[in-house]
């Protein structure tokens, strides 16, 4: 949910109603959007990568703390256009889907392979209910105090408890016994 949450529930919906706020033109504000859609490429590319390599646990933490830092960032940003609204569009954009290879592998190694895609469902879900309360809820903070200051702060606070949570995930048995170098009994 906090994933929904702070991405296209957030960023998706209002980063261009905020950068108008602030007298950015939209068109300036949806090239934000798409320099954020070509540096996901690079950053959800090389999370595959490093997924594959690293704990998935770790890498979660690690892009969640990041993105947490980068909204904490975008008032600050906003308020002062130039190069810091660049900079946020490039890290933040390096950050914006790469969430997804650990999370399938989390899920698949939790899970198993036969059930992590339906699992993986229901994070998807829940992924989209994130997005939809907090695509309503900025709105609504945006009308009642006149700015997404807020949001953006609340949704940056979320990612780093999404970081904490993301350190909590315990290993699987296997991959416990594994890193240990000891036997896995095999149940029939």
């Amino acid at each position: 949910m906090i994933c929904g949450a702070s991405t296209n529930g957030l960023v998706g919906t209002h980063l261009i109603p905020a950068a108008h706020d602030h007298g950015i033109p939209e068109v300036r504000a949806a090239g934000l959007l798409a320099i954020m859609g070509m540096f996901d490429l690079a950053g959800t590319t090389a999370s595959g990568w490093l997924s594959d390599r690293w704990d998935n646990r770790r890498l979660l933490a690690w892009y969640y703390a990041l993105r947490g830092l980068s909204l904490l960032f975008l008032p600050f940003a906003l308020g002062a256009p130039g190069t810091a609204l660049w900079v946020f569009a490039v890290f933040y954009g390096l950050d914006w889907i790469a969430t997804v290879p650990p999370t399938v592998k989390l899920a698949t190694d939790a899970f198993g392979s036969a059930r992590a895609p339906v699992m993986f469902g229901w994070i998807a879900a829940g992924h989209q209910v994130g997005a939809a309360v907090t695509a309503l809820t900025a709105g609504w903070m945006r009308t009642t105090l006149g700015d997404y200051q807020v949001a953006f702060w609340a949704s940056g606070g979320l990612c780093l408890v999404a970081a904490l949570l993301a350190l909590q995930v315990r290993r699987p048995a296997a991959a416990r016994a594994a890193a240990l170098g000891t036997p896995v009994p095999v149940l029939d």
